[in-house]
């Protein structure tokens, strides 16, 4: 699915999508991890992240202390080194990128630093993780900036 179409569908279900959520808190599912990592197989066997990249384009990652060490460490550089280039604090006094895009994504959509990523990158879009019903806020905010998030999301109302 196109990005902009993306956008334009996760912004007509945006009520509902958000009344599917309030839902699911209440009902709270035995099988919802099982349900979505389900679905989140289904869905990356079709979906290619470097076809769309728009996470890395539209987003970033919140940088942990581990994350800017080993990214520095990648780039032979200090820590504070690193930040004052690269990150900033924000109003959660969460270490982020200064641009967006992303400085490390390549005009292929190849990270230039998969390697050394941060943890964000390397376990978005977070739906094969257990426990989902504590990341309920992230996947709803995913639902317009990833194609396989919105793909599980509504499989995921067909069954709950």
């Amino acid at each position: 699915m196109d990005v902009r179409q993306l956008k334009k569908i996760a912004f007509l279900k945006h009520k509902e999508n958000k009344k599917f959520f309030e839902k699911l808190k209440k009902s709270k599912p035995k099988n919802l991890d099982e349900m979505v990592h389900q679905f989140h197989d289904e869905a990356f066997e079709h979906i290619d992240c470097l076809t769309c990249a728009n996470c890395c384009k539209t987003t970033g990652p919140l940088f942990k202390q581990k994350d800017i060490e080993r990214l520095a460490s990648h780039f032979k550089t200090k820590p504070s080194q690193f930040i004052n280039q690269y990150l900033h604090v924000d109003e959660d006094d969460d270490f982020v990128l200064n641009t967006l895009p992303c400085p490390f994504l390549g005009a292929d959509n190849y990270c230039s630093v998969y390697e050394a990523r941060p943890n964000a990158c390397r376990e978005y879009p977070h739906t094969n993780q257990r426990k989902i019903h504590t990341i309920y806020k992230e996947t709803f905010n995913n639902i317009p900036i990833c194609p396989a998030v919105f793909e599980i999301v509504e499989k995921l109302k067909k069954v709950v």
